[in-house]
């Protein structure tokens, strides 16, 4: 059986739904092909995975017509602090102190937990995409008419053009004959849920220490979510440890400001890396989130930079459509890569000299990180473009999605 849409996306993470939402309530036809399960993604058990949403994915996800059934379940992030740390000592007094009451933009971000988030995008296809999943793309193929998609179950599929939404091991950018580039970090990401004794005040924390960054941002309630990134050997260490002697390893780094803290829900882990695509459309495709870009997590920006390609990918789909435009077309896609390309890999790039520039105990370098710090902290104006720039406000030309008015 054949059956043919406008658009075919393969990966059912977060992306990749958002995408289908956004082209849908626009008239197209879109197929989701997502190789998990749905009832996996959809759990109602917390186990600890969120997500630190900029304001403009706030925008995009009351655009789509999500964000007043989500708000309730987020955590708004009210200040945010980065200092230096040290293994055993906690953090020192913070050097860079951003504060949503500089700004007319509210809170700097929101915090929000994975199963509310998935289940709410997967509520919303019902009825408008066609969404399979437990499958994947194994093939494709295109022509001058479209793409044809081959199925793990044998089943195919036809499109005007196919998006990979498939992640850093993209295998519709492989078949395209997309090459990456990058590089590893020999550093892993520790993610865990905590509960503390004392509220956290919506104040994400920051602690830059030699061995990788540890985040502890706000989530609702008094509970937080820890992204500890250690050395790849440190990691696996204690990625063997039990639940009471992770924390007894984590609780000098994290410091006693919000009391004592207990874990509240599973723990997760993944190496750390750069993966950059050398290009984000090829004939009849299109790559977005991480298939066109997996970066650090230092700055919780890896969800943020795959809605601002969403909504690029969406608006430059939904005009060409009301132009009369193939939108496959070499042309059109190029539309998108032109948007999109420079801001996610110079973002990348950025995160990855902070990332560098803060893993070292080099007195020199400390001294100099510090007054370059602290400059940004005296300033306002800059300390606001930094903020503007952290809310994915900063944007040029900036998607209507990404300002919550819907395509």
């Amino acid at each position: 059986m054949t059956q043919n849409h406008d658009v075919i996306i393969a990966g059912g993470g977060l992306n990749g739904p958002a995408l289908a939402l956004a082209l849908a309530q626009s008239g197209l036809s879109v197929a989701v092909i997502d190789p998990r399960p749905a009832d996996a993604r959809a759990s109602d058990t917390f186990d600890g995975r969120a997500y630190a949403l900029a304001v403009s994915s706030q925008r995009l996800l009351k655009a789509l017509g999500l964000w007043d059934g989500l708000a309730a379940d987020s955590q708004p992030i009210r200040q945010v602090k980065a200092s230096q740390g040290r293994a055993g000592e906690g953090a020192a007094p913070f050097f860079l102190h951003f504060d949503s009451a500089e700004t007319e933009e509210g809170p700097v971000g929101h915090m929000l937990e994975d199963r509310f988030l998935y289940k709410a995008l997967l509520n919303a296809m019902q009825g408008s995409v066609t969404h399979l999943s437990g499958v994947a793309v194994s093939g494709h193929q295109v022509d001058a008419a479209g793409v044809t998609v081959t199925l793990s179950d044998g089943r195919k599929m036809q499109g005007r053009m196919l998006v990979g939404a498939d992640g850093r091991g993209s295998g519709v950018a492989k078949r395209a004959g997309i090459a990456r580039r990058g590089w590893d970090y020999g550093q892993t990401a520790l993610v865990a849920a905590i509960e503390h004794d004392l509220p956290h005040n919506g104040i994400a924390q920051q602690y830059f220490m030699s061995s990788g960054p540890l985040a502890i941002l706000p989530l609702t309630g008094n509970r937080s979510s820890v992204v500890w990134s250690e050395t790849r050997a440190n990691a696996e260490a204690i990625l063997t440890l039990e639940d009471d002697d992770f924390l007894s390893v984590l609780r000098p780094r994290f410091g006693d400001f919000l009391g004592n803290i207990r874990l509240a829900g599973a723990r997760f882990s993944y190496p750390l890396s750069l993966s950059l695509a050398d290009s984000y459309a090829a004939p009849r495709v299109a790559l977005v989130g991480d298939a066109a870009h997996g970066v650090h997590p230092i700055a919780g920006q890896g969800l943020n930079l795959g809605l601002r390609d969403v909504a690029a990918l969406a608006q430059v789909l939904v005009e060409a459509t009301r132009r009369g435009e193939d939108i496959g077309s070499e042309l059109v896609l190029q539309r998108y890569q032109a948007w999109r390309r420079f801001d996610a890999t110079s973002l990348a790039l950025g995160m990855d000299s902070v990332n560098r520039l803060f893993a070292t105990d080099n007195p020199v370098i400390s001294a100099i990180r510090r007054l370059g710090m602290g400059a940004v902290t005296a300033m306002p104006a800059l300390r606001r473009g930094f903020m503007r720039q952290a809310a994915g406000l900063s944007v040029d030309p900036m998607p209507r999605l990404l300002t919550g008015r819907p395509l």
